[in-house]
């Protein structure tokens, strides 16, 4: 099997062109499919194209257009491909996939179908046209080494590509989801070596390469001073894509229909109500009407179901676009004013919210990756499988206390409990100290008395982006039980 070395313009995914390289070099005789999936502006047409082109593949990128028109663009760039005198004629779909599949009668070649839900929106037919396609022993497929890929970012769509009842379940040997970069590979990608103004940026733009590449057109924060200039410019900024970033990307997924009953669902998670019922209660609506539009803004990847770790039957919703969230705290409440071109007023005034909406939340959530992707096994006693958060209550004082983290360990062979491996307490505008160190000590003495988690052994962790109190310092420097975390540490400096 040909190694593909991955192209010097792709920064990161090594992962995704690991997978991308295998499938499409794949020498096994017979067809196979593999579908790449991701939200847009992840770089999933950079991978895709630069696939293609290194192994001398297919690229197609559909459009929004009739299905005769998509036949007859394919049928000119599959004519161009092959070198024929003009452009090949495909009557229906049926030909057309026929003929994507003989494209790999003599090697192994990958064939790309970019923006794969415009074609299936003017041909509905077209996902079980390929099932028969690939049927087990018919010669099309079984004389093809052709490796079918098809994309699209639609998340709400091809999440059901695969899923159930759906044609072609059972028939893909790759489903590659293409999400954004983590916060440390953002933050080189940024160039950004300030953790403290690496957290400022990503609690913004997110690891969305594009965001830096073609809207602000690499217009970085030169430096921690450069943040309120940039922010100003960059993104408040009319004349900039970014500006209108968050409104698109509700606009373009066909399902979410109902743009400001979508938008108002954002609105209440952004303000911190990340209960059904606290969302139904901020938007005015009964909580047993919000099933179908949290399920939509769900599969469509922007909203994230997330269970208590402490209590069954519990669940918060967290914005997982962190331009989104900035948008629903900081823009959108003042977007008369942006577009008047008074960003500088707007971002003065916007510090408190920007620190409790936006930075806040999503220092704790890099807390949490830091914890499941980044931290030793041995800072935080096992290998963490799952992360998130909870509310404790305390029978004896009838008072509720929210963890910023909860660290699970891997589950035991059979029955057991799962072993609780972490509690902590996460805050980006304050200095911890001893009490904060008591508090989870006490929570840890709760916890040890309850069903369902093994706690006998549970480190205390504590991070903030003001640092610890000296005190805090001094006991933990005696304590393996005790793990603080600050900007230098979740960045690996």
């Amino acid at each position: 099997m040909r190694e593909l070395a991955k192209p010097a313009g792709i920064f990161d995914r090594d992962i995704e062109w690991t997978e991308l390289a295998r499938f499409a070099a794949d020498e096994r005789p017979g067809a196979t499919l593999g579908v790449v999936s991701g939200r847009r502006r992840q770089g999933k047409t950079l991978l895709l194209y630069e696939l293609a082109r290194s192994s001398g593949g297919f690229y197609f990128g559909a459009t929004e257009a009739t299905s005769t028109e998509s036949l007859r663009r394919l049928g000119e760039a599959l004519g161009a491909f092959v070198g024929a005198p003009g452009p090949v004629q495909l009557p229906d779909w049926a030909a057309a996939v026929d003929a994507l599949l003989a494209l790999g009668r003599d090697r192994p070649v990958p064939v790309v179908i970019d923006e794969f839900p415009y074609l299936v929106r003017a041909a509905r037919d077209l996902p079980s046209i390929i099932q028969h396609a690939l049927t087990p022993g018919r010669p099309e497929r079984s004389e093809s080494r052709a490796r079918l890929l098809l994309c699209g970012s639609a998340l709400s769509f091809m999440g059901g590509l695969l899923a159930g009842s759906a044609p072609l379940r059972g028939r893909a040997g790759l489903e590659l989801p293409v999400r954004p970069l983590d916060y440390r590979a953002a933050a080189a990608f940024w160039g950004l070596d300030d953790p403290l103004l690496a957290v400022r940026v990503f609690a913004i733009v997110g690891g969305t390469p594009a965001y830096r590449r073609e809207y602000v057109q690499d217009d970085a924060p030169s430096g921690p001073a450069d943040f309120d200039p940039w922010v100003v410019r960059a993104v408040l900024n009319p004349a900039r894509p970014l500006f209108r970033e968050a409104r698109y990307l509700l606009a373009e997924d066909p399902d979410l229909r109902d743009a400001a009953l979508y938008h108002s669902v954002l609105a209440a998670v952004a303000e911190g109500n990340a209960s059904r019922g606290g969302i139904a209660g901020y938007i005015g609506r009964k909580a047993t009407d919000l099933q179908h539009p949290l399920t939509v803004l769900e599969d469509a990847g922007l909203l994230l179901r997330e269970p208590d770790l402490l209590r069954t039957g519990r669940s918060n919703y967290r914005i997982t676009e962190p331009l989104i969230s900035f948008y629903q705290a900081v823009m959108r409440p003042a977007w008369t004013a942006l577009e008047q071109r008074r960003g500088l007023e707007v971002w003065r005034r916007s510090q408190r919210r920007y620190a409790s909406a936006v930075l806040g939340p999503r220092f704790e959530e890099i807390v949490r990756q830091w914890a499941v992707g980044f931290a030793d096994p041995e800072v935080l006693g096992g290998p963490v499988a799952e992360v998130g958060t909870a509310t404790l209550t305390d029978a004896a004082s009838r008072t509720s206390h929210e963890l910023d983290l909860v660290a699970l360990g891997e589950p035991p062979m059979g029955d057991g409990p799962r072993p609780l491996l972490a509690i902590g307490e996460v805050k980006w505008g304050r200095r911890l100290g001893l009490p904060d160190l008591e508090r989870l000590a006490r929570l840890r003495d709760i916890l040890r008395g309850r069903p369902g988690v093994e706690a006998t052994d549970v480190r205390l962790l504590l991070a903030s982006a003001e640092g610890f109190t000296d005190e805090l310092v001094r006991v933990a420097a005696g304590r393996p039980d005790v793990v603080l975390v600050d900007p230098e540490v979740l960045y690996g400096r």
